[in-house]
């Protein structure tokens, strides 16, 4: 009587799955910095958005006092915020400083808060973020 054996044996599921997790403790954290990187992206994009906005209020009262933002959390519409955008004090005759507050998931992003002002500055808790 001939019998063949089918199939994996216990030894070799183990090391398959030994190294599946090997990868998956790799890849994740790399995953997440990207997503990570891509929210600070947006929220970089918005802050230079507001930036122009800022500076065409500023060609048509040639000044930024009273100006308010358009909206004030990035991505802008719909779904979680990740960063709140505001101005950390009022804008004056000639200068203002927009910032961008991590918030939610992203509050422990290595940038921290991202700012610019009316000069086209760029600012962060961390150097080379911008």
């Amino acid at each position: 009587m001939n019998k063949q054996n089918y199939g994996f044996t216990l030894i070799e599921l183990m090391i398959t799955v030994a190294i599946i997790a090997i990868i998956a403790a790799i890849a994740y954290p790399s995953y997440q910095e990207q997503v990570r990187e891509t929210r600070r992206t947006n929220a970089q994009a918005d802050l230079l958005e507001l930036s122009s906005y800022m500076e065409r209020y500023y060609t048509e009262r040639f000044s930024y006092v009273d100006a308010a933002l358009p909206f004030n959390t990035s991505p802008k519409q719909g779904g979680t915020a990740f960063y709140n955008l505001s101005f950390p004090a009022d804008p004056d005759a000639n200068s203002y400083i927009i910032q961008a507050v991590p918030t939610g998931s992203q509050d422990n992003d290595r940038c921290g808060t991202m700012t610019i002002n009316e000069v086209g500055q760029r600012n962060a808790d961390e150097a080379n973020c911008w």
